[in-house]
C-alpha cells in the first residue's frame, strides 16, 4: 500500500468536527436569518410555537445517524438498543399524557399520521366525512387536492351560516344519507368546543368509526381546557408540535383492538425508518407536558386567545362565530375591504406573522381569503399575558387600517421589537 503524499489531503475525520459556518456558511446565515427573525417578531401563527432548547437539543442528537425500521424489540437493523429505550420512553409517556390504550410516537406527520388510519381501516373508493376545509378543516380529511380526496369518496360536512359554529344536525343528515365508514371530526381553523360524544353518537347511528384530529388542540386537550377524545373515538391523530410544544412530527393513538393494524399501517405501510432523533425531541416535549406548569400555559394560551379575540373586535373587526373557546380565532378583515393576503403581507413587513384564512362561506379564492388566522401559542410561550393583548390588538389594528403605510408598517414594527425585547425567547 502506498503511503500517502504529503501534498495528499488525509482521508481521516477532520470533516465531523467542522463547525457548521465553516462547512456551509450559507445555510449558517439562514439560520441566523431565522434565529433572529424569530426573536425580534411575534408570531401569531396558530399552529407554530418555540420549543425548549432541551427539545431543539434532543432533535440535534446523535440519534439522527440511527436507522431504526420496526419497533421496540422488533428491529430489522441492529444497535438498537438505545433506541428503544428512547422509543418505549415515548410511547408510556405519550400513553400517561393522554389516557391512550395505545399509542404510535412514529409518524413523521399529522397527515402521515392521518393516512395511516384511513389505511388501516378503509380500502380505495369507501366513503369519508369530514369537515369542509374552507369552514375550517384540513386537507387531509378530504380535500380534492389530497391523498384523502383523491383515494376515498368525500362527503364534507360545515358550519352553520348565522352562527358559524358546527352544523351537527348537518352532520347527521348527510351520515345518515352517505353511510361513511370513518367519520372525522377536528379542524384547522375552528375557534370553538368540539362535541365529540355527540359525533360519536352519530357515527354509532350509521356504523362508522370516528377519528379526531387534533392536532391544534392537543396541548389544551391534556390540560383539561378541552374536551378530550380518548376512548370517544376509535382513533386520535395530533401533531407533537403547536399547543403542545414539541418537534414537527405526528402522534397515533388508538384502541387497543385496532393497534396491530393500525401500526402495520404506518410501518411498513407508509413509512421506513423513523426519526429517532425526533422521537426523543417528543419524549422531552411529552415530560415538559406531565409537568403542572404545562397545564396553567395552557390556561393562558387560552386566555390570552380570548383576550386578544376581544380586542381585536373592539378595533372593528369581525370574529368569525364571535368569538373563541381556544388558542385562535379567524377576524375577518375583508369587512373592512382588506383580503386576507393583503392583511398578512402588511402584519408580517410590521413584525406581526399571521396567516391568510377562508372564512365560512368565502366569496374570495383560498390565496387570497377574507380573512386571518390569529393564534396565542407563541406569544403565550414568550410570557405575554391578558393585559398584553389589548397593545397587541392596537398594533394589528393600526397596521390593517394604515392599508400598508410604509410609514406605519416601521413605527409598528420598532414597537414590536421593544415588546420581543421584553419578552426573549432565545
Amino acid at each position: 500500500m502506498s503511503k500517502v503524499q504529503a501534498n495528499e489531503p488525509a482521508i481521516g475525520h477532520d470533516f465531523l468536527e467542522r463547525t457548521l459556518p465553516e462547512v456551509d456558511p450559507e445555510i449558517h446565515d439562514a439560520i441566523g436569518l431565522e434565529t433572529r427573525r424569530q426573536n425580534e417578531t411575534l408570531e401569531l401563527i396558530a399552529s407554530e410555537n418555540h420549543v425548549s432548547r432541551a427539545v431543539l437539543t434532543a432533535m440535534g442528537s446523535v440519534f439522527t445517524n440511527k436507522y431504526a425500521e420496526g419497533y421496540p424489540g422488533k428491529r430489522y437493523y441492529g444497535g438498537c438498543g438505545p433506541t428503544d429505550i428512547v422509543e418505549t420512553i415515548a410511547i408510556e409517556r405519550a400513553k400517561k399524557l393522554f389516557g391512550a390504550e395505545h399509542v404510535n410516537v412514529q409518524p413523521h406527520s399529522g397527515s402521515q399520521a392521518n393516512m395511516a388510519v384511513y389505511f388501516s381501516v378503509l380500502k380505495p373508493g369507501d366513503v369519508i366525512m369530514g369537515m369542509d376545509l374552507s369552514h375550517g378543516g384540513h386537507l387531509t380529511h378530504g380535500h380534492p387536492l389530497s391523498y384523502s380526496g383523491r383515494d376515498f369518496k368525500v362527503v364534507a360536512y360545515g358550519v352553520d351560516k348565522e352562527t358559524e359554529r358546527i352544523d351537527y344536525g348537518q352532520m347527521e343528515r348527510l351520515a345518515h344519507e352517505h353511510k361513511p365508514k370513518l367519520l372525522i371530526c377536528g379542524a384547522s381553523a375552528y375557534s370553538r368546543v368540539i362535541d365529540f360524544p355527540r359525533i360519536r353518537a352519530i357515527a354509532d347511528s350509521v356504523g362508522a368509526l370516528m377519528m379526531a384530529d387534533i392536532a391544534h388542540i392537543a396541548g389544551l386537550v391534556v390540560a383539561g381546557e378541552h374536551p378530550s377524545p380518548v376512548g370517544i373515538a376509535d382513533f386520535v391523530t395530533t401533531t407533537t408540535h403547536k399547543t403542545l410544544r414539541g418537534p414537527r412530527a405526528g402522534l397515533i393513538i388508538c384502541k387497543q383492538q385496532f393497534a396491530k393494524d393500525l401500526d402495520r399501517s404506518l410501518f411498513p405501510g407508509i413509512q421506513g425508518g423513523p426519526l429517532v432523533h425526533i422521537i426523543a425531541a417528543k419524549a422531552v416535549a411529552f415530560l415538559e407536558a406531565l409537568q403542572p406548569e404545562f397545564r396553567e400555559y395552557q390556561r393562558q394560551i387560552v386566555r390570552n386567545s380570548k383576550a386578544l379575540a376581544t380586542h381585536v373586535a373592539a378595533t372593528g373587526f369581525r370574529i368569525v362565530s364571535g368569538g373563541t373557546d381556544n388558542h385562535l380565532f379567524l377576524a375577518d378583515v375583508f369587512s373592512k375591504g382588506i383580503t386576507g393576503k393583503a392583511g398578512e403581507k402588511w402584519l408580517e413587513d410590521a413584525g406581526i406573522t399571521v396567516n391568510k384564512n377562508t372564512i365560512p362561506f368565502d366569496q374570495n379564492k383560498p390565496m387570497v381569503a377574507s380573512g386571518i388566522r390569529i393564534g396565542t401559542p407563541a406569544v403565550t410561550t414568550r410570557g405575554l399575558r391578558e393585559n398584553d393583548m389589548k397593545s397587541l390588538a392596537g398594533l394589528i389594528a393600526r397596521v390593517l387600517e394604515s392599508r400598508g403605510d410604509e410609514g406605519e408598517l416601521r413605527a409598528v414594527k420598532a414597537d414590536v421589537l421593544e415588546v420581543c425585547k421584553r419578552f426573549p425567547i432565545y
